[in-house]
């Protein structure tokens, strides 16, 4: 019978990106700066509603903006052109995801000191993302309205890791076999902390109460 060596590993295997994410957040209070990680599926709406956030909260607040996509710098020139804020985008070669690491070295090239407000535009994935730390304050998750209300059974560790859901594209219900309530009930039973806007990117409704919560945490950051 052949020997088996047997390797114990007590560490986490996500313990390197725990450390970097939680100097992250370590940064983030030292400045101030009230950090959100947004995640979504491809299509949501992420870039419309962010950019329309951003044009209604500019004015007040210092905001940054970084977009991670696996080759393109379409979507973080399009929150440039539509709000006028610096932006960067973050290519992560062909990953699922972005981890602590990949975003200590983007903030490294990114002069977020003074910002009042810091917006990560993960990539569309419902899946790989939701499992990586990345040192955000928050995890703001969209879904749309076409995607469906049955989307946090299907992906379920997306919407226990999420703090604030925005049901994007409210303007389309009609259309679609869309339940407010069972979306809702799915999420709290998940995640009964849950916050959950209800909201359109496009006509901007629903927009104030997540700009409420927004100006909240901002202020919370700078005590």
């Amino acid at each position: 019978m052949g020997n088996v060596k047997v390797i114990e590993i007590g560490e986490s295997v996500f313990a390197e990106n725990e450390s970097a994410a939680a100097a992250i957040r370590k940064q983030m209070k030292e400045q101030g700066t009230f950090f959100i990680n947004v995640m979504s599926g491809p299509g949501s709406g992420k870039t419309t509603t962010l950019s329309a956030l951003i044009n209604r909260m500019k004015d007040k607040y210092k905001i940054g903006e970084m977009d991670v996509d696996i080759e393109t710098s379409i979507d973080a020139q399009r929150v440039a052109d539509a709000t006028g804020v610096e932006s960067i985008q973050i290519h992560n070669m062909g990953l699922c995801h972005i981890d602590a690491d990949m975003a200590t070295r983007a903030l490294k090239e990114y002069d977020t000191k003074d910002f009042d407000l810091l917006i990560l535009e993960n990539i569309g994935n419902l899946v790989c993302p939701a499992e990586f730390d990345v040192g955000a304050n928050k995890n703001v998750v969209l879904l749309s309205v076409p995607e469906g209300d049955d989307k946090p059974l299907k992906y379920p560790l997306m919407f226990e890791v999420g703090d604030v859901f925005l049901i994007n594209k409210i303007d389309t219900l009609e259309y679609f076999d869309f339940s407010k309530e069972k979306v809702t009930e799915r999420i709290l039973k998940l995640n009964p902390n849950a916050k959950i806007f209800f909201v359109s990117g496009k006509t901007g409704e629903g927009l104030d109460d997540v700009i409420a919560w927004l100006e909240e945490e901002i202020a919370a950051a700078k005590q």
